[in-house]
């Protein structure tokens, strides 16, 4: 499967009606164990104060995370998300945010992965680390 039919499986498959991932909006842009970048859009994903949800931000980063570590943990395997912390740095009112997910271990048991999440000037926004859990599917 190329890259390409990959992120067109993914797609079709991560926003099915009433998931998380389609509530937030996030939609894939790069799909491989190495790399998972996807956007989200601001509006809709706000504290009553207009400014982009923490909460929004780490979903995003977990979404990002879980899906690399699952196409690292390969056929017949997936990941499970085990810890996920997050720093935000700085507000954002508006647009775009974009994360991506870059590995920092790579195990047969565990994979840790850091996610920038930057807004649409290329300013970081957020942090994370994530680590999951690589299981056997049923």
């Amino acid at each position: 499967m190329t890259d390409l039919d990959l992120l067109a499986r993914l797609q079709a498959t991560v926003g099915h009606p009433g998931t998380l991932t389609e509530r937030l909006g996030i939609e894939f842009v790069t799909a491989s164990a190495q790399n998972v970048t996807a956007r989200m859009p601001v509006e809709g994903n706000t504290q009553v104060v207009g400014l982009l949800h923490g909460g929004a931000s780490a979903a995003l980063a977990e979404t990002v995370g879980s899906v690399a570590a699952t196409l690292h943990a390969g056929q017949g395997r997936g990941a499970v998300g085990v810890e996920l912390n997050a720093t935000h740095h700085r507000a954002v009112r508006s647009g775009w945010v974009t994360a991506v997910a870059t590995p920092l271990h790579l195990g047969s048991r565990l994979a840790t992965y850091e996610i920038a999440v930057d807004d649409e000037d290329g300013r970081r926004v957020c942090t994370a680390r994530l680590t999951c859990m690589l299981v056997d599917r049923p």
